[in-house]
């Protein structure tokens, strides 16, 4: 399957995974800097489109190329969950999370060649099991909630705490596998002529 030149607007390595995993390899990596802060008031569905947005219009735009943007945001009800930047963030989200559903919003944009810019909100609920303080402590001790919007990642320790996802595992990862595939095709990325998708 041969595919227009693609620029990833994201520093995540699980996104670059992720798009690697449906056969589609960045020709370029270039993570938007912007500010991230949520506006006063702002749902998590919203900053996380809006963030994905901006970031698909932060990068420069390359003869022939499209730029795929995402940002995901963990909310429970209105209320935005931090993207942990020390074991005390993991704390405080573990502590909301234990026992509760909370929703995975993936924004999700893309600039075609010519300046369009397309994009979607993907939501996942994920419910926790009650944790125990060793089982925090644990997960806390680990770091690989470090860096995570909500404070942790699904594709490691974290998933033993999962009793149900409703809606797209991957997107829990970073990118709605199915949706970022149904969106490029929707605009005409891939040149085969395998059809719709």
């Amino acid at each position: 399957m041969k595919n227009a030149p693609l620029i990833l607007a994201s520093a995540s390595p699980r996104r670059l995974d992720l798009l690697r995993q449906i056969g589609i390899i960045p020709d370029l990596v270039v993570p938007a800097d912007i500010d991230e802060t949520p506006k006063k008031g702002e749902l998590p569905r919203v900053l996380a489109l809006r963030l994905a947005k901006e970031k698909a219009m932060a990068i420069p735009l390359k003869e022939g190329h499209f730029i795929v943007a995402a940002d995901s945001v963990v909310g429970i009800g209105r209320r935005i969950l931090p993207k942990a930047e020390n074991k005390k963030d993991v704390e405080f989200c573990l502590n909301l999370m234990s026992g509760r559903s909370h929703t995975v919003f993936t924004g999700m944009a893309i600039r075609t060649p010519d300046g369009q810019l397309k994009s979607r909100i993907v939501s996942t609920k994920v419910k926790f099991k009650n944790l125990s303080q060793p089982e925090k402590d644990a997960y806390i001790l680990s770091g690989e909630g470090i860096g995570k919007a909500g404070g942790y990642g699904i594709q490691g320790m974290a998933d033993s705490f999962v009793i149900s996802i409703n809606g797209s595992y991957s997107n829990i990862v970073g990118l709605s596998l199915y949706d970022i595939r149904a969106m490029l095709s929707g605009i005409g990325f891939f040149k085969s002529t395998e059809g719709s998708v």
